[in-house]
Order: structure tokens, then sequence, then C-alpha cells
């Protein structure tokens, strides 16, 4: 079973949908005693860091989070989600991340040039070292994104780059935690190959 954590932000339900279209047993939760009890824990998230960072602390979820991904339970974040993995983002202040994946989380708009930010659309991967996340995906396949901000300072973690007027932070990944800055839940048939690898680790 694996546990989608409910903390007041992201798009819990599409990401339930795809789990359940390809036979995956999840739940909806913010209880730590079911997230403790999942074979694997999701991480999803949108909206502002800050914001975000202290709902999970609030509800003591980044404890349970902590202890878990110690056992060597997998751990996938998606979107701000993965930005939560990293030390600290630089989004309207300085924010302390939950610090599983080093490097930081920086504006998109100081790299991009012109390009219109939020970053919203389709874009391929680049992949950067193997990853069982992509088992079932081939390099330039299209995944979607919506972000303001990337993950930088992290090539050791990095797997995955996409092409946005500079390379940004697709995906990253350290021992059993994963994150990914693009939604896999909003990627057709490319996304729910991703989501199954996850749940076959």
């Amino acid at each position: 079973m694996v546990a989608i954590i409910d903390y007041g932000v992201g798009n819990l339900f599409s990401l339930k949908s795809s789990l359940s279209f390809i036979g995956v047993d999840a739940v909806v939760t913010g209880d730590p005693s079911v997230i403790a009890a999942s074979d694997r824990i999701i991480l999803p998230g949108v909206g502002a860091f800050e914001d975000a960072a202290n709902k999970l602390r609030k509800n003591g979820l980044d404890k349970v989070i902590y202890e878990e991904v110690g056992k060597g339970k997998k751990l996938l974040g998606i979107c701000l989600g993965m930005q939560m993995l990293f030390e600290e983002s630089y989004e309207y202040g300085v924010h302390k991340g939950l610090g599983l994946i080093k490097g930081k989380v920086l504006p998109l708009a100081d790299v991009v040039g012109n390009l219109k930010v939020p970053h919203i659309g389709w874009n391929s991967l680049s992949f950067k070292k193997d990853s069982k996340l992509y088992k079932y995906v081939n390099q330039g396949d299209f995944v979607y994104f919506v972000h303001s901000f990337y993950g930088s300072e992290c090539s050791e973690s990095v797997s995955a780059t996409a092409e946005y007027g500079v390379e940004v932070t697709a995906s990253v990944e350290r021992d059993n935690v994963y994150g990914t800055q693009f939604h896999p839940e909003k990627s057709g048939e490319v996304g729910l190959g991703i989501l199954r690898a996850f749940c076959e680790m």
C-alpha cells in the first residue's frame, strides 16, 4: 500500500486515480500510523514552500518521514514535494527543507532569461544516471512541468534534467529517496510508467 501524504497541499485526487489505474492500492492520509504501516510514501505538493513546510511540521509529518526513510522505506516527492526534500529554499526568503537531498531551491526566473515563469508545459527528459524510476521510460520522453523554482547545487543526486532555456533539474534520487519536479500523474503513459516503476521497487 502506498501512502500519499495529505498535509493540506497537493493534487491528491489525480495522483490517487493514477495509482488506482495501474492497480496500486493507495490511501490519502495525514495519519502517522497509516503512513508507518505503508510500503511506500509519496509526498505531493503545490503552492508555496514556506506554507507547505510549516503545515508538514505542524502535523508532525516531517518526523514520520524521517523515521520511515531511516528504516529504508521508499519516498517519492512530486513537484513542491520534491523541492521540500532539499536542504533549503530561497522562495521569498530562506526556508528550511527536509534535508534528505543535498542542495537548494532557487528562482527559475533568475536563470531562464526571457522565458515565461512559471514554466508550464511538456519537456523531454535527459537521463544523467541509471535510475530504477525510469525502468519504463525512454531518453527523450516528455513529461509535464508546472513550477517557478528549481533544484540547484545538487549534481550528485540528479537523475534527469529538462531543457528550459537552461538545463533544469527534472528528478533527483539518493538511496531510497526520489523526487520529480514534473508531475507523473499529469504525464500520460510516461508518467504512469514512472509511478509503476516506483511502486515496484
